[in-house]
């Protein structure tokens, strides 16, 4: 590769790692990635348990952990939580949130690139949100392969939030006309225009800039080496239980969106 094409690399890293730290002061706030309700949290755990089965103390590493919102879910399995993050902000969220529900989770600095972890160590790798934000996802998966155990489980959660449908841009323009005129309850902000414009820029440079699809993801992971991948859509339960938490058009919009989970196994 090239030092231009280094370059260009590192600065994409950079601007993406510099975003997620200053989204950390309120990426708690957001309905889809804080818990706000017992039921959202069951239907959590019943995704894992689906694709995961019991943590029975089994090591769990939670990639790009933010501020330990899927390490928690994975700790109440009774799995052993590794988190790592390359955000600092959202580490010291992670470690003051743990520290106060008194739950033995690591959080650790970290690439989920290139963890630096050891080989064969996790029996489980889970990430919410990341793949779509993966500039080289060839060489990510090819690391979380190897520090996978043989037989070991990657569960990746995430969506294509390029492409919508019709229908969602539907909901979503009724949805933003409700709040304007009253008749919703505004949403919590979350970032500052010019956030919000960092975040379309980093997301017209990624890998997946136009859109993570799952069936692209599939295929990167089989080219990776993992099998027995699966593709699981049914994520209907914890999108009813975060519409809650929106008005009626977010909520429905949220489950026109191609969201999924897919599950693969290293062999």
């Amino acid at each position: 590769m090239s030092d231009v094409a280094d370059r260009q690399n590192y600065n994409l890293r950079d601007e993406i790692k510099a975003y997620w730290s200053e989204r950390a002061a309120t990426f708690d706030l957001s309905p889809g990635h804080e818990i706000f309700s017992d039921e959202e949290r069951a239907a959590w755990h019943q995704l894992f348990l689906k694709h995961l089965g019991p943590g029975d103390v089994r090591s769990a590493l939670d990639l790009a952990s933010g501020t330990g919102v899927i390490s928690h879910l994975l700790d109440d399995l009774g799995f052993k939580v590794q988190g790592l993050d390359w955000a600092e902000p959202m580490l010291e969220r992670a470690r003051e949130k743990a520290r106060k529900r008194g739950r033995p989770i690591g959080f650790a600095l970290g690439d989920a690139e290139n963890t630096m972890e050891p080989d064969g160590h996790y029996d489980v790798i889970v990430n919410r949100h990341l793949v779509w934000t993966l500039v080289d996802p060839a060489a990510a998966f090819a690391e979380w392969l190897r520090v996978l155990k043989p037989g070991g489980t990657l569960l990746i959660v995430d969506g294509d939030f390029v492409n919508t449908t019709a229908l969602e841009r539907l909901y979503s323009k009724l949805s933003a006309w409700g709040q304007r005129v009253g008749l919703f309850k505004a949403e919590t902000p979350t970032g500052t225009p010019q956030m919000m414009a960092t975040h379309r820029a980093i997301l017209s440079r990624v890998h997946f800039s136009g859109g993570a699809r799952a069936e692209a993801v599939v295929e990167l992971l089989r080219e990776t080496g993992f099998a027995d991948l699966v593709i699981d859509r049914d994520l209907r339960e914890i999108h009813r239980t975060q519409a809650r938490n929106w008005n009626v058009f977010k909520g429905l919009a949220r489950q026109c969106q191609h969201r999924y989970a897919i599950r693969a196994t290293k062999p």
